[in-house]
């Protein structure tokens, strides 16, 4: 059954990092695609000439720059965080707050232990004040 779970998983992070990659690609050929509309709107049709000049060199480089982390997104950081990561991290979190809790109830065993201590005292105090008065 763990076996069934585990193939589960594994094919499903499979699909995921390839819908990634789709999706980067899918970009790379909006990029190329939208670089050359931007160069032909400024060349051909003089669109934004008189504002700035060549300001579809500046829009392609901030568009690139966007494709750039895109694909450190896809193949740097989502490689090195994925599934495993995730599951290592929450383990790692879980046996802190487990180390937590026992030293928590450590400390409230240990308060109880002395309270009982001091009530135990305080009730051989009495006895021996009330024996004293007889």
């Amino acid at each position: 059954m763990s076996q069934n779970i585990e193939q589960h998983e594994l094919y499903e992070n499979a699909r995921y990092r390839i819908k990634q990659k789709k999706r980067l690609y899918f970009h790379f050929i909006v990029f190329l695609v939208g670089s050359v509309f931007l160069i032909i709107l400024n060349k051909i049709f003089k669109v934004g000439e008189n504002l700035i000049e060549n300001w579809f060199v500046w829009a392609i480089i901030l568009w690139f720059f966007l494709f750039i982390l895109h694909v450190i997104n896809v193949f740097v950081t989502k490689k090195f965080m994925d599934r495993n990561w995730e599951r290592e991290q929450i383990e790692k979190l879980v046996k802190k707050q487990k180390l937590k809790i026992a030293e928590l109830e450590k400390e409230s065993l240990t308060k109880i232990e002395e309270e009982q201590k001091l009530i135990e005292s305080k009730k051989k105090e009495n006895q021996q004040n009330s024996l004293n008065q007889e």
